[in-house]
């Protein structure tokens, strides 16, 4: 076994073992019984151990021996840094030593420069002054100047310096006429000078020399004309910039790559960057923006125009807003305002002309496709007073003779249109849109409140409001003699609808512009009002249906219903399951019925069907006491109340229900045997009616009097 297994890493001991019992016992102890030698296994593990032991003990010698090593390598160590420390502070002390001396050495020059300086200053000035002088001589001579400097333009910057200085001389100089000629001459030199140096400007600008560029510009930087320098910079970089009709996708790029040159050129490039923008805004955009709006006749397309025009230039001004554009931080708002001034005072009044125009147009279209011609309608009491006496008079003389408004249905047409009303919708959104874009913050929301108006005036009044105004004086009236046709339920239906549309972008887009503003509680009020009124409306026509409906089913039972019906001759044996009115009543109901649950939602059904259930019950209870009925003749009302409760049954009112359930029972008292008539009417059913509407329903029996049936209920 070697010990060179114990090193592996890791070490596995059971692994370990199984190899030394495998080496010492063989593959024939494995493979049969009979050759496994347990003796032999125990003295080699005893040999194992023992080996194992001297081996434990060579290593922990060896392991004593490198930690005395150790020790003696730290003990060195320690002498080594302590040696490196007394060094260290003998540098140091070498150091300060040698920075005092520095320092004083340096507070010996310094003092001898200022000497030296305030010496040199004053021969430095005397010198250039006396080189001034030597220049200006030579323009107070009658010759032009002669030194080499204002001769060579390769010294032209020299040149430059020098006429600048000589041009502030001058102008101390006296205004005697001896010093006339030379002011004159030094302002043409310096004039001279100014244009060669522009002129040298350009040429290195058409080089992309930026280097000559930027000593040029800061030669100028002294001179008058330095605008002029910065002018023909900007004249320079347009030039073939802007080569389509619309320059705003050039701006930018021309900007980046201007800003990168100015910032080489210049001492001051926020300053050149502001006149270029300045340049470009009142030039190329404000001449774009004429061409495309000042001559535009289209008003929807102006319009367009003009918001499309804003738009790219507001948000090319915040592109534009990364750049130092000067001192001034509102001047990309301050140019936009100058470009769009003309077109921005007159927006709003422009706005509400074309959707006033627009909306008109979308309605006279709707109306001239149904060849309908708008009529004045009349509303309110008068009306009402008319159809009224109308109404009586009718019932009174069967003549049809009007004085109240003429009841048309115009074929059921609501004159309401979803599509309509989407297309005028459509329109005030773009316009509020429109609004929030080109209105200054303070006229924001006079604006949106404009747009709301017409809104408000060709939406909800010429459209909704008429429209329920019409299909007012298409409802029948209230005792018809021919079965009514009633398309209110429709109108109501879709006036809804479209009511939900206008307060859907109400919030939406006009909440929006108003929130923060005193115009915001005005305009609630007002939208609460307008729903208000139509819904009063509504009601008024709901109203008149349900009295429409009772109306004709009172039509109905009068002239259907014979005194016969309910008294049929004994000998006839068959008994029909309800009469012919009451058959037409269902029939009539159910249609109704039908035509309220698909055009009205919510509680107006649960109103609307609960009136003409308990109307219906008040008519059918009137009529049924008109008759006497024999036990044929109240098998057979037992059968119509029957028809009629299931009809109403499908209205889902409970109490219109309960009603009629006592009705039904009520019914029963007419066929009941006289001997159980006292126990009936004590019933569940019966015992909260009142004994005067049990009496009256009992009197309605043919046998009433021949079976004394008054006495057998005392």
């Amino acid at each position: 076994m070697s010990f060179e297994e114990l090193e592996q890493d890791p070490f596995d001991t059971h692994e370990f073992v199984e190899r030394l019992a495998w080496r010492t016992m063989g593959t024939k102890a494995k493979s049969s019984h009979t050759e496994f030698d347990p003796m032999l296994l125990h003295t080699a593990f005893e040999k194992m151990i023992q080996d194992l032991k001297d081996k434990n003990v060579q290593v922990q010698r060896k392991v004593e021996k490198l930690e005395e090593i150790c020790k003696e390598e730290e003990k060195k160590h320690w002498q080594r840094v302590a040696d490196l420390q007394k060094k260290n502070q003998t540098s140091y002390a070498g150091f300060q030593n040698l920075d005092e001396r520095i320092n004083l050495v340096a507070t010996k020059v310094v003092h001898l420069g200022d000497q030296l300086e305030g010496v040199n200053t004053p021969r430095a000035r005397a010198f250039e002054a006396q080189k001034l002088m030597s220049f200006l001589s030579e323009f107070l001579t009658d010759g032009p100047p002669k030194s080499a400097v204002f001769t060579d333009p390769f010294q032209l910057q020299l040149a430059a310096d020098i006429i600048q200085k000589l041009h502030l001389i001058a102008l101390e100089l006296p205004s005697s006429e001896k010093f006339a000629k030379a002011r004159r001459k030094i302002a043409d030199k310096y004039d001279q000078i100014e244009n060669e140096l522009i002129e040298e400007f350009k040429i290195a600008h058409s080089e992309n020399d930026q280097k000559k560029m930027r000593r040029c510009a800061s030669v100028l930087s002294n001179f008058k004309g330095y605008g002029r320098c910065i002018d023909a910079f900007i004249e320079a970089t347009q030039k073939h910039a802007f080569m389509k009709q619309d320059p705003f996708d050039a701006v930018l790029p021309l900007c980046q790559k201007t800003n990168d040159l100015a910032q080489a050129v210049f001492s001051s490039p926020e300053t050149v960057m502001g006149k270029l923008v300045q340049n470009i805004y009142m030039g190329k955009l404000q001449a774009f923006v004429k061409s495309k709006l000042d001559n535009q006749q289209d008003q929807e397309q102006y319009l367009k125009d003009l918001y499309e025009l804003y738009t790219r230039t507001t948000q090319l001004s915040s592109d534009l807003s990364v750049y130092k554009l000067g001192n001034d931080s509102s001047l990309l708002a301050k140019l936009t305002k100058v470009v769009f001034l003309k077109h921005l005072d007159n927006y709003s009044s422009v706005e509400t002309a074309y959707l006033k125009e627009r909306c008109s147009a979308l309605l006279q279209r709707y109306y001239d496709e149904r060849e309908h011609q708008k009529k004045q309608m009349q509303s309110g009491g008068l009306s009402e007073l008319r159809r009224d006496i109308q109404a009586k008079i009718v019932n009174v003389t069967q003549a049809n003779i009007n004085i109240g408004p003429t009841i048309e249905n115009y074929g059921g047409e609501t004159f309401l249109s979803q599509e309509v009303a989407i297309n005028i919708l459509q329109e005030t959104k773009l316009a509020l849109k429109r609004c929030k874009v080109l209105s200054g913050t303070s006229d924001v929301a006079e604006n949106a409140v404009r747009v709301l108006d017409v809104l408000i005036q060709y939406l909800v009044v010429e459209h909704i409001d008429y429209a329920i105004e019409i299909g007012l004086h298409g409802i029948p009236l209230s005792d018809p003699k021919s079965q009514p046709k009633i398309y209110f339920f429709d109108v109501v239906s879709q006036a809804n609808t479209l009511f939900h549309l206008f307060e859907k972008q109400f919030m939406d887009c006009a909440v929006p512009l108003i929130m923060s503003t005193p115009k915001y509680s005005d305009c609630l009020h007002r939208k609460r009002e307008l729903r208000e009124q139509m819904e009063s409306k509504i009601d008024t026509g709901l109203e008149r249906v349900i009295t429409s409906i009772t109306g004709w089913v009172k039509n109905i039972l009068a002239n259907e219903q014979k005194k016969t019906d309910f008294k049929p001759e004994e000998s006839n044996t068959f008994i029909p399951s309800g009469t012919n009115a009451s058959a037409k009543v269902v029939k009539f109901l159910t249609e109704q019925h039908l035509s309220i649950r698909t055009n009205l939602d919510g509680k107006n059904v649960e109103v609307v069907l609960f009136e003409i259930g308990t109307r219906l019950h008040r008519v059918i209870y009137e009529h049924l006491l008109q008759f006497m009925y024999n036990s044929l003749g109240a098998m057979l009302v037992i059968c119509d109340v029957n028809e009629y409760r299931k009809c109403v049954k499908e209205f889902k009112i409970p109490l219109v229900n309960q009603l009629f359930e006592k009705l039904h029972a009520l019914c029963n008292l007419l066929v009941v045997v006289p001997e159980n008539l006292k126990q009936v009417c004590s019933g569940e059913q019966l015992a909260g009616l009142d004994k005067s509407v049990l009496l009256s329903f009992i009197q309605l029996r043919t046998d009433y009097k021949t079976a004394k049936l008054s006495t057998m209920l005392k």
